[in-house]
């Protein structure tokens, strides 16, 4: 095949079609976790999670909510996938044994927000969120009514159970009533509802018979059933499972956008990859980031 300029568009061409079809096509379950915040320059500041206001009576002035002290930035990541077009290959009419190549490339773009959300929940334990505290942790300090500082933990080690209603109640049952009671530092209910139960491969079973099934392997009815939406994240390793919830304006976990993920390509025939090593490329470029909502919208056991 004679290599030419109207010869390489059509290819290139082509290929980004082939690229945006995987991408359009590839189903991807962060967004029932997580929120999508628009970033314009390299970095988003979250000071504003610190103190979220709430309504209440209005005597006098107006009460001001005043940022904290914390100060939480999340920077943004370049990310990319690249794809050496082998001239060659053009040459010899070869260049069917891209089109995969192009659609793992739309695949992969696809499920970039899914693996950065995702590994928030398996570092939650050990990343740090708007307070100065691991995500998950056993003492995140909240100011009572009186003034005072107290230790709040979203964070267990108790196995998802479902031999007997007891052993379901103290540990599915009590993660949600722990979330239930969490408060702000008016000493107010939050409200959180927990409606997602999140869970790895290992789990799946177990926890889609915890929320369907009309009885408990003890026989006892089961009152668990139809309270949470499962969630099977394949990034989600062993026995450790979650509780979110997703209801509020703010979500649990942060996908930051600068860029979408976008198709791009070196098509230059001058190009000194070409030149001087027969390459043209394709593939992928984004730039996001990862980061924590607030902490009280989530629960999780830590079971390994």
């Amino acid at each position: 095949m004679l290599v030419n300029k109207t010869v390489i568009m059509s290819i290139f061409t082509n290929l980004k079609t082939t690229f945006h079809k995987a991408f359009d096509n590839t189903e991807t379950q962060w967004q029932k976790i997580a929120m999508r915040v628009p970033s314009t320059g390299a970095q988003n500041d979250y000071a504003w999670l610190s103190k979220f206001p709430r309504m209440q009576k209005w005597i006098g002035d107006k009460a001001i909510k005043s940022l904290s002290a914390y100060r939480y930035t999340i920077v943004n990541d370049d990310y990319e996938a690249t794809v050496e077009v082998d001239r060659n290959h053009i040459e010899d009419d070869n260049i069917g044994i891209y089109g995969p190549q192009a659609e793992a490339a739309g695949q992969s773009a696809k499920m970039l927000p899914e693996e950065i959300v995702f590994e928030l929940v398996g570092k939650g334990h050990e990343e740090l969120c708007f307070d100065g505290q691991p995500f998950f942790d056993i003492d995140h300090p909240v100011k009572t009514k009186e003034g005072e500082t107290e230790s709040v933990s979203n964070k267990g080690n108790k196995a998802l159970e479902i031999d007997t209603l007891a052993k379901a109640e103290a540990s599915y049952g009590a993660a949600r009533t722990a979330m239930r009671l969490f408060k702000d530092d008016e000493g107010r209910p939050l409200s959180v509802s927990p409606n997602i139960l999140l869970v790895g491969p290992a789990l799946e079973n177990r926890a889609r018979i915890l929320l369907t099934a009309d009885r408990l392997e003890d026989g006892k009815t089961n009152p668990f059933k139809g309270t949470a939406e499962l969630v099977v994240g394949d990034y989600i390793e062993g026995t450790n499972w979650y509780l979110l919830d997703t209801k509020k304006p703010i979500k649990p976990f942060i996908y930051q956008e600068r860029k979408k993920p976008v198709f791009v390509s070196q098509t230059d025939m001058n190009a000194t990859d070409v030149f001087t090593r027969r390459q043209y490329k394709f593939g992928a470029e984004a730039r996001a980031a990862g980061g924590y909502g607030f902490w009280q919208l989530a629960y999780a056991n830590i079971t390994e």
